[in-house]
C-alpha cells in the first residue's frame, strides 16, 4: 500500500518528521529539566527505531503489516476527547499523516536503516530492527552486484549523454550507474534506450518513466545484467513485452504505474526470480492476481 506511485513510504523522510513534530516531546530519551529527570511517557520512546520496536511499559506498540494491532497507530486514530488519544496536547495528526503512518505499517514498518537516538541503545540491537538489517543486506547486495564491473569509458558516457541520458554513479565510489531521461522524457524513444547498450554492464538503476518507449526498449533492457531497479511508469509497454525481462538475474524492483499491464504481465514478471517488489498502481492487475504471487510484493493501491 505505497503512499506514492514511485516508491514505498520512507520512514526517515516522511514518518520521522511527524513523530519529531508531534510525538517526541513526550516520548524521547530521559533528560533533565529544571533539575528534575523526565522520563518518556508510558516508557515509550519514539526517537529511535530500536526503541519503537521495544515498545512501552505496556508492551509492543508496533506490529509490521498490521495497523490494527499497532498501538502507535490506534492511539492517533482515537477521538480527540478520548483519554488515550495521541498527542494529548497540540495538533493531532492530519488525515494525510494518519494515512501515511498506516501505509508505512502495512508495508512492513521498514525504518530503511534509520536508527535515530543511540542514547540507551543496547549493544548489537541493529539486527532486530526492520530496516537496519536490510540496510546491511542492501550494502552487501550492491557490493556483490558491482563485482567485476569496470569503469565506464568517458567516450561511452559522452555518447549516451548526447542521446539525452542523465548518468550518475549510484555512490561516490561505485562503478555502477543510475540512468534517466528526466530532462526530455517525451523525446526518449526505443532508439535512445538502445544507445545505452555500450554501458549496459554498469546500469543498476534505470528510470524510463513517462517516456515514449515501447516493448522494443524492453529487449534492450534485457541486456543489462546488473539492473536492480527499473521504472517504466506511464509508458506504452504491454504484458507480452515484459516477457523479455525474464532473463534478468538481479532485478528486484519494477514500477509499472499507470500502464496497461494486467494479470498476464504480472505472470511474466513473477518469472523473474530476483524480483521482490512490483509497484502497479492504476494498472489492470487484479487484486486476486496481486495476492496470488507467492514471495512477490505487488502494490496495486
Amino acid at each position: 500500500m505505497a503512499a506514492t506511485a514511485s516508491a514505498a513510504v520512507n520512514f526517515e523522510k516522511e514518518i520521522w518528521p511527524i513523530f519529531e513534530k508531534k510525538c517526541v516531546e513526550c516520548h524521547r530519551a530521559p533528560f533533565e529539566e529544571n533539575g528534575k529527570k523526565k522520563e518518556p511517557k508510558a516508557g515509550l520512546r519514539l526517537d529511535a527505531s530500536w526503541a519503537i520496536m521495544k515498545g512501552s511499559e505496556n508492551g509492543p506498540v508496533l506490529k509490521a503489516k498490521d495497523p490494527s494491532a499497532s498501538g502507535i497507530y490506534e492511539s492517533v486514530t482515537l477521538p480527540e476527547d478520548d483519554d488515550d488519544h495521541m498527542p494529548p496536547k497540540g495538533d493531532s495528526l492530519t488525515d494525510a499523516e494518519v494515512k501515511l503512518l498506516k501505509t508505512w505499517i502495512e508495508e512492513g514498518a521498514d525504518f530503511g536503516g534509520w536508527i535515530g537516538s543511540k542514547d540507551g541503545m543496547p549493544a548489537n540491537v541493529g539486527g532486530s530492527v526492520p530496516g537496519v538489517m536490510r540496510k546491511r543486506e542492501h550494502e552487501e547486495f550492491y557490493k556483490s552486484l558491482e563485482a567485476g564491473a569496470k569503469a565506464v569509458p568517458d567516450a561511452v558516457l559522452k555518447a549516451a549523454k548526447a542521446a539525452g541520458a542523465q548518468i550518475a554513479p549510484i555512490s561516490t565510489t561505485s562503478t555502477l550507474v543510475r540512468v534517466d531521461f528526466l530532462t526530455g522524457v517525451s523525446s526518449c524513444t526505443d532508439e535512445k534506450v538502445a544507445a545505452l547498450l555500450p554501458l549496459a554492464d554498469n546500469i543498476a538503476h534505470l528510470d524510463l518513466g513517462r517516456t515514449a518507449i515501447t516493448d522494443a526498449a524492453l529487449a534492450t533492457i534485457a541486456k543489462m545484467p546488473r539492473l536492480a531497479r527499473l521504472d517504466l511508469r506511464q509508458t506504452k509497454i504491454t504484458d507480452g513485452g515484459l516477457e523479455a525481462l525474464s532473463g534478468l538475474k538481479n532485478l528486484n524492483s519494477i514500477n509499472v504505474y499507470g500502464t496497461a499491464i494486467g494479470d498476464a504481465g504480472l505472470k511474466n514478471l513473477a518469472n523473474i526470480k530476483s524480483l521482490k517488489n512490483v509497484y502497479a498502481f492504476l494498472t489492470k492487475i487484479t487484486p486476486a492476481a496481486a495476492s496470488g504471487t507467492k514471495g512477490l510484493n505487488v502494490v496495486i493501491k
